[in-house]
């Protein structure tokens, strides 16, 4: 018998199949193709050659611990404890999973906004506790009277993610109030804020709830180096939690993985001292406006991008077909993998739109538009 009999394999691993089997460009999963910074790749050399291969303290690499902290107060103004509030995570995944599984009980219920990514629903099933859907408004900005009205004495946690994936769209300065009223009616309530994407925003800059004072303390925030220094694949993400939260969170990771990847801490810490953050909402805003202007000619409709590297499109002009299938024949006939943003619903609501993934190089994004256009 299955424990997520409702989980099937993820609609990204799909996606990827579909478009290596029939050699298309891949804009569904969301990893950049270019380059990795030299002077990152020249740190994993030089201490592939040092003694560094063997177990880190569990929590993380200390110096790497050390500019976490520094990272976050240069960025947020937040002074916190590398040794008790941070933990280095194979990935934001990861970190999640095992924040869910350390502080959801049987028969909490834990507030989901929908739509979402999918990494939410499963590790609270898992805890024999309740995901709850609740739904975003038509334009993606939370409803927060509906969310009040969902929240009960057995809601444990609330799940934000911002900016939001799949929808690039970035939570204001009056949504954060309204969180705050609401976190302060129910004072058991945690907060889960997913901010992997927090460096990636355009316009409007993104707010962490590392600003936010009546939310800290009650709050984990979950980071990740794999999307800030494109380096997906190393799987590196950190949680930042106050120490009470953090030491119920550090019992599950130590049965879960014990500690991180090694060479990958120590060059990520050593690479924090010769990088800087702030380019990198500039360097994903000429990709995404290059990218918008070579779509403009198309049949898809562009919805907002506020942050995060997606293009969310309609392609209710072009076909009325459900968005699996049209993603599927994007792949097989046009040669261009997206992803169906039904996947992101509990109910799978199809509005005919999908994503695309710009983190591309200008090459790729150019084939792939002159492919989108024919359309």
């Amino acid at each position: 018998m299955s424990k997520l009999p409702n989980i099937s394999t993820s609609i990204f691993t799909v996606m990827s199949k579909m478009a290596a089997e029939h050699n298309a460009i891949n804009l569904s999963q969301g990893f950049p193709n270019f380059a990795v910074d030299e002077k990152l790749t020249a740190i994993v050399s030089k201490l592939a050659q040092e003694d560094i291969h063997q177990y880190t303290p569990m929590a993380g690499y200390p110096p790497l611990l050390s500019k976490i902290a520094l990272l976050v107060k240069d960025s947020y103004q937040r002074n916190i404890l590398p040794e008790t509030e941070i933990l280095v995570t194979t990935g934001a995944t990861q970190g999640i999973f095992t924040a869910i599984q350390a502080l959801v009980e049987n028969n909490d219920e834990v507030l989901i906004l929908d739509p979402s990514y999918d990494c939410y629903e499963a590790p609270v099933l898992l805890c024999n506790a309740k995901p709850v859907r609740v739904p975003l408004n038509n334009d993606y900005t939370p409803n927060w009277e509906t969310i009040e009205a969902t929240c009960s004495e057995k809601t444990k946690m609330i799940i934000i993610n911002n900016p939001h994936n799949p929808t690039g769209k970035i939570l204001t300065e009056t949504d954060f109030e309204a969180l705050e009223k609401l976190l302060e009616k129910y004072p058991k309530i945690i907060l889960l804020s997913d901010e992997v994407y927090e460096y990636i925003t355009f316009e409007q800059k993104h707010i962490s709830v590392h600003t936010r004072e009546l939310l800290r303390n009650r709050a984990i925030v979950v980071s990740s180096f794999g999307k800030t220094f494109h380096i997906t694949g190393w799987k590196i993400g950190y949680l930042v939690a106050p120490e009470h939260l953090m030491m119920e969170i550090k019992k599950v990771h130590q049965f879960l993985v014990f500690s991180v990847n090694s060479v990958a801490q120590a060059a990520i810490s050593a690479y924090l001292e010769e990088t800087s953050v702030d380019k990198i909402s500039d360097f994903y805003q000429q990709k995404r406006d290059y990218f918008r202007q070579l779509l403009s000619k198309s049949r898809f409709k562009l919805l907002p991008c506020e942050g995060t590297y997606f293009q969310v499109v309609c392609y209710e002009a072009i076909s009325n077909e459900n968005d699996v299938d049209f993603c599927k024949r994007l792949i097989t006939e046009h040669g261009v993998a997206a992803i169906p943003i039904s996947n992101f619903y509990e109910n799978g609501k199809d509005l005919h739109l999908i994503r695309f993934c710009f983190a591309k190089d200008n090459t790729t994004l150019e084939e792939a538009a002159r492919r989108l256009c024919k359309i």
